[in-house]
């Protein structure tokens, strides 16, 4: 196929031939350096370089140009190489479009004009992209195909877990041509549903979660059986974890049951983290953090519940829902919380056909022209009702509490202020749901007036708060009365040590009750419930095992 190609868009013709030199200087031997003077004149060449079977590893535009600037070529020239790295070449004063660039068309890197000496300035980012382009590749991954019922709960279970580990896969309704010649292909009928066909042509009907994992090609058995670092649960505090851990040289694993980014990658936009004053999806921040785990070594499991935790000796010992088990000389608890179960009439048999806990984004094109109803007052549920916004026709958000200024962030209620579509409801509560197969209606209790009422509604999110995932570990740890892991400071009662403690030393600030057990993030009590604060907890709690297996 021959070289694959680094393509460079800017009409400026002076600064197109300059960085074309330089590029030529490092890069000539090993790829084909290609020019353009214009986006529309970019994407021309990119589709000569389709249809001639080429590859294109990095595409680096000019923001300004005329007609069609840097992101708006970006953006068309994703949908030719979707696997090829992007760049953003700006002048100082375009810095914030070229942060805006990262979330809109999650440009890779962006470069600042001039880039002299290009030694410091280019090279090294130029070096990185490739790195990149060069071990994920560039081929057309095949979609794995989902055959399914709309209000099926097993088949909403695929499709999400499929979605929120980023696994592309095509969606077919059982009830339409295509499913239906899918099913008869693979000699299956109704009874069937879900059907997942892999790649490969494999047809896997009614499969676990864990079976469609390993057809995916998500890891799901751990390389070694000891390690020096293992973290149980994916979410922000987890993956700070891995890529600290990865990066300081310890041998890591990262076991997460469901979905690497936990809640927070469920979240259509993260508004407050650091670095992104545009925001960026919880989505985009998880693959961004998975890949630097990969790049530093650390493993990744999926689909692997751990249900118990012992000592044996100096190791720390796993146990996994099937049996098996995996060791470590030390232990990062940092399973996060899960949404707390809305108990009202009908809610549990419509959970999945129509009732969804968290903003379950592959619902989003479905709920097109219909109203949905989401329960909570905290970021998560501000969130959710934005992200619906684009596609329902009205949004509803049910609040229990007298305001949203005592749970939801200042910069939120602003903007749920100045949507259309979206309606605040205080001091209302869901008391039950009906439906015949799927969720079709909701009763509203509205404590202000002193009224219920029963309305339409084909979807309604919950988001009422959160609930340790602790109860797997029994007595092996501290826990308080709500079932948070108590850690440090909070293990000493009156001075005094935890019972069974038997180092000469106090609890390290993230250390459980037993000594090498860590906890970080939500699951610790008193934690900060953000995902920053999560990240650095991960990030700390490296700091502190590296002095654990130092003493």
């Amino acid at each position: 196929m021959g070289q694959a190609a680094i393509l460079t868009v800017d009409d400026d013709p002076s600064v197109s031939r300059a960085i074309a030199r330089d590029l030529r200087r490092r890069y000539g031997d090993r790829y084909r350096i290609v020019r353009a003077s214009s986006g529309a004149e970019a994407l021309e060449v990119l589709r000569e370089l389709k249809l001639r079977g080429s590859r294109v590893a990095v595409m680096l535009a000019d923001y300004r140009m005329p007609q069609m600037n840097g992101i708006a070529f970006l953006e068309e020239a994703m949908d030719l190489f979707p696997f090829a790295r992007r760049a953003l070449l700006t002048a100082y004063a375009d810095t914030d479009a070229a942060i805006q660039a990262i979330n809109v068309v999650d440009v890779d890197h962006y470069l600042l004009k001039p880039w002299d000496p290009p030694e410091e300035k280019l090279y090294p980012v130029l070096d990185q992209l490739l790195d990149a382009w060069q071990a994920a590749g560039d081929r057309e991954q095949p979609d794995i195909r989902v055959v399914g019922h709309r209000w099926s709960e097993p088949s909403f279970r695929i499709r999400d877990f499929l979605a929120r580990n980023l696994v592309p896969y095509r969606y077919l309704a059982a009830d339409e041509p295509e499913g239906r010649r899918l099913l008869e292909a693979a000699d299956a009928g109704p009874e069937a549903v879900p059907l997942v066909v892999t790649a490969d042509g494999r047809a896997l009907s009614r499969p676990t979660v864990q079976e469609v994992a390993r057809a995916a090609g998500l890891s799901t058995d751990p390389g070694r059986d000891f390690y020096d670092l293992i973290i149980v649960g994916g979410g922000p505090a987890g993956l700070g974890a891995a890529v600290y851990g990865g990066s300081e040289g310890l041998k890591t694993l990262l076991i997460e049951r469901q979905a690497v980014g936990g809640q927070a990658g469920q979240s259509s936009r993260i508004e407050n983290y650091l670095g992104f004053p545009d925001g960026i999806s919880g989505a985009q921040l998880t693959e961004r953090a998975r890949r630097q785990a990969d790049k530093f070594a650390a493993e990744t499991l999926t689909t692997r519940e751990v249900v118990g935790l012992r000592t044996d000796g100096s190791a720390r010992t796993l146990t996994f829902a099937d049996g098996g088990e995996v060791s470590a000389h030390a232990v990062l608890l940092a399973t996060g919380v899960s949404y707390r179960p809305l108990v009202a009439d009908g809610i549990a048999g419509l959970t999945g056909s129509g009732v969804f806990y968290g903003s379950a984004a592959t619902e989003g094109p479905a709920c097109a022209g219909t109203d949905v109803y989401i329960v909570g007052g905290a970021n998560s549920a501000g969130q959710a009702a934005l992200f619906f916004s684009r596609y329902a026709r009205r949004v509803t958000l049910l609040v229990r509490g007298d305001s949203l200024e005592a749970s939801m962030s200042y910069y939120l209620i602003q903007q749920l202020a100045q949507v259309g579509n979206i309606e605040v409801r205080t001091r209302c509560e869901v008391i039950g749901a009906q439906g015949e197969g799927h969720l079709q209606a909701i009763t509203i209790c509205d404590s202000k007036n002193g009224t219920k009422a029963t309305v339409e509604c084909g979807y309604l999110f919950v988001f009422i708060g959160a609930e340790p995932r602790t109860d797997w570990l029994g007595d092996t740890v501290l826990r308080d009365d709500k079932g948070f892991i108590r850690t440090g400071p909070d293990l000493l009662v009156d001075g005094e040590r935890p019972r069974g403690w038997d180092r000469d030393r106090d609890p390290f600030y993230l250390e459980s009750s037993v000594p090498g057990i860590f906890a970080a993030g939500d699951v610790r009590g008193g934690s900060v419930k953000r995902v920053a604060s999560a990240v650095g907890e991960g990030a700390m709690a490296v700091a502190l095992v590296h002095r654990y297996l130092e003493a």
